[in-house]
């Protein structure tokens, strides 16, 4: 467990990361400005950063005493940001650097998962239209077409057919990564936030929307949210028990989201885990801390104190 920090002074000063140039800018910068206002309401001398490209030269021309990180996506929760925060020497909200590299890479997490024997779809690398027909073959219909290193369901797409999978393809491949096809599992649909090793209250998610898809998580209002989640505590406590392990498989840390889905016959799916989850007003996270008890200004503040326990923790476990 982290260290509990009674003195909004002993964080020092905090520089707040936001933005980043992924695919998930616009997302991370409201994000940041939320988590900024939490903090300044704790009187935390919380500063924001606005990071284009290079995160260090902003670190450098300023004095930090630890920082709270919440670029989305590629370059901030990918380990590439983690790995600068290491070499400067400053402490940061989050995993490390093998972590968030794993957990960014859908492929590289499956993997993992499946080497530890945890349940995840069944899927296939697709390199190019020439996989299409055995992709077919391997997983029938429906798939969904994931880029391997794109998060908030960046590039993501439903094919019913042989047409619509190499459409799919052809979109989800311009995002210059690893594009793969996964089973569609029929279900229902779970999120599991976690912090600092202990789970929060699971939500289920409804939408109408072919799968809970950018529009559905930033803008629509026709999203449900349910929490709790319907579930007996048995139940609920297997789910959340599921995605501790999902998060120790791969090392993560600190606080973040697994999302998974129960099929039809009760099976749990893991399907990924966010290392920098939203914070915003549509964000998951923090609607599971409010039903935990925590509000939104006490969930930031909890969070910021994994920073303590953040450092070395890499190194320790070699």
């Amino acid at each position: 467990m982290s260290k509990r920090i009674q003195k909004s002074a002993d964080f020092g000063r905090v520089a707040v990361l936001m933005g980043g140039s992924a695919a998930e800018r616009e997302i991370s910068l409201k994000s940041g400005q939320a988590v900024l206002a939490a903090l300044v309401t704790k009187d935390i001398d919380a500063i924001g950063v606005d990071v284009t490209k290079n995160p260090v030269h902003p670190l450098l021309e300023q004095r930090f005493d630890r920082v709270f990180n919440i670029i989305h996506g590629r370059g901030g929760e990918d380990g590439v940001l983690q790995g600068a925060l290491e070499a400067l020497g400053l402490p940061y909200t989050g995993s490390g650097v093998l972590a968030s590299a794993l957990s960014m890479d859908k492929l590289r997490t499956k993997l993992c998962w499946l080497g530890a024997g945890l349940p995840t779809p069944r899927w296939m690398k697709l390199q190019g239209p020439e996989d299409v027909n055995r992709c077919a073959e391997l997983l029938g219909f429906p798939v969904i077409v994931k880029p391997a290193q794109e998060g908030s369901s960046i590039g993501m797409g439903r094919a019913e057919n042989e047409n619509e999978l190499r459409e799919a393809w052809e979109r989800a491949s311009h995002y210059n990564c690893s594009v793969f096809a996964e089973a569609w599992i029929v279900g229902r649909e779970y999120t599991a936030g976690m912090l600092d090793g202990e789970p929060l209250p699971l939500i289920r998610l409804e939408t109408p929307h072919a799968f809970y898809d950018f529009d559905a998580k930033y803008r629509a209002e026709t999203t449900c949210y349910h929490c709790p989640a319907g579930l007996s505590s048995e139940q609920e406590a297997t789910l959340q028990e599921l995605a501790l392990q999902a998060c120790d498989t791969l090392g993560v840390t600190g606080w973040a989201r697994v999302d998974l889905l129960v099929d039809q016959e009760n099976r749990p799916w893991l399907i990924e885990v966010n290392t920098v989850p939203g914070m915003t007003d549509h964000s998951l996270v923090p609607m599971a801390a409010k039903v935990a008890g925590l509000s939104f200004e006490d969930l930031v503040w909890r969070i910021l104190e994994t920073s303590f326990s953040r450092r070395g923790e890499d190194d320790a476990d070699t």
